[in-house]
């Protein structure tokens, strides 16, 4: 039985491949979108009851279709999210199939396409369009978590503070979501302890408007990917409770135990590393840093806002920060629950092509793989700063539709 072809195939039903879908409709170029899920799948299953997106309402936008909301400022919630993405998709008139999981990618035998595999056929494509977005595999550190003898999750499994048993709870990770939940458990009642690594804290508002305000009126949001530059740590911002500036010596005030890097579990204690000052110090800097580069630009431009000097207003260190906890006997403190906020890696196993290196990370050019008609999109600095921001990934896919090659090239 002959393969069903397709010009182009999208893998991912997300923003990314529905950006991607909308772009390749306009230039009339016949394709498929193939989801393994419902459309958005992991803004339904893969995020907490109570999180709240990053990014404020007024720059929620995907092309020609307006974000619906009652509050410029305030943040959405995932199934606004999925709202959205599911009105995008049906405004654009998406030819998807959800339920469809991708098992394999490799070279047909002609050698002039590619042979996709799928739960539900074979499926032959001249392009394919790699849109499964970054947050793919949960990552758990190398440690002998069975040996821990306490209920634990993954932040992306983690649904509501009603799902932890009784007692204290460890959060292990201090990003975006290690923060937000601490934040959400610590209002819930619950005993927080919260293992805080290197990050870079951002202003949620500062002089008079938002921080994605700001990345777009300086043009940073516009920062191509060669100016990057080596460190990949994120900026560390909260749609939370209104937004607000996330200050981890605040946390503490609030009752949760700062601790360093966990480093190893061994017979019922927890150890960590001595680099919970060093961790914060990084974190301050890169605040200051970014306030200073505002003010200067408010001054070059001449623009009348708002001094904050307030802003800079550092709190005390707090008990934990001053003489940090190396130790944490589990059941001397009535540890129920871990939570692993440590993140996300790539899941390219099913890639049978040489696009991938040692890592399995994708090797491209701004989204273009060596091979021709393979493409990435949606994955974080694919060309600039904002590639990944739901409102940014338009301008990637505007420009790979592009190279989208005709069936038979």
């Amino acid at each position: 039985m002959l393969a069903e072809h397709v010009e182009t195939l999208v893998v991912g039903g997300g923003q990314a491949g529905l950006v991607m879908s909308d772009m390749l409709s306009r230039r009339g170029k016949p394709h498929l979108v193939l989801e393994r899920g419902r459309i958005g799948e992991r803004w339904r299953s893969e995020r907490w009851d109570g999180l709240r997106f990053q990014f404020p309402n007024w720059s929620v936008r995907l092309p020609d279709c307006p974000f619906r909301h009652t509050d410029p400022d305030g943040f959405a919630t995932s199934g606004e999210i999925v709202q959205y993405l599911d009105g995008y998709a049906t405004q654009i008139g998406t030819p998807i199939r959800c339920g469809v999981t991708v098992t394999a990618l490799r070279r047909n035998g002609s050698g002039t396409d590619y042979l996709v595999e799928t739960s539900a056929g074979s499926i032959r494509a001249t392009n394919v369009v790699i849109a499964t977005g970054p947050y793919q595999r949960a990552v758990f550190p190398d440690l002998p978590l069975a040996d821990c003898g306490v209920f634990q999750v993954h932040a992306s499994a983690y649904k509501r503070p009603e799902q932890l048993p009784a007692g204290a709870v460890l959060i292990v990770g201090s990003g975006a979501s290690g923060a937000q939940i601490a934040e959400e458990l610590t209002r819930a009642g619950r005993p927080v302890y919260l293992s805080v690594g290197r990050h870079k804290r951002m202003p949620r508002r500062y002089r008079g408007h938002d921080l994605i305000w700001w990345l777009a009126a300086m043009g940073l949001d516009q920062t191509p990917v060669e100016a990057r530059g080596p460190d990949a740590t994120l900026p560390l911002i909260t749609g939370a409770y209104g937004g607000h500036t996330i200050d981890f010596r605040a946390f503490a005030a609030q009752g949760i135990t700062l601790l360093g890097r966990l480093q190893s579990i061994r017979d019922g204690v927890l150890h960590f590393a001595d680099d919970l000052g060093e961790s914060l110090a990084y974190g301050d800097a890169a605040y200051g840093v970014f306030l200073d580069r505002v003010d200067n630009w408010v001054e070059q431009h001449a623009r009348k806002l708002p001094a904050e000097p307030t802003a800079r207003a550092k709190h005390a260190d707090p008990p934990c920060v001053s003489t940090p906890m190396r130790r944490l006997d589990m059941r001397g403190v009535g540890l129920g629950s871990i939570i692993w906020a440590t993140g996300y890696n790539f899941d390219f196993g099913w890639i049978d092509l040489p696009v991938l290196d040692a890592h399995g990370k994708p090797r491209h050019d701004r989204g273009i793989a060596s091979l021709p008609g393979i493409y990435f999109l949606g994955l974080p600095w694919l060309s600039k700063m904002n590639s990944s921001f739901l409102s940014g990934v338009a301008d990637d896919a505007a420009r790979l539709v592009d190279c989208i090659r005709p069936a038979g090239e």
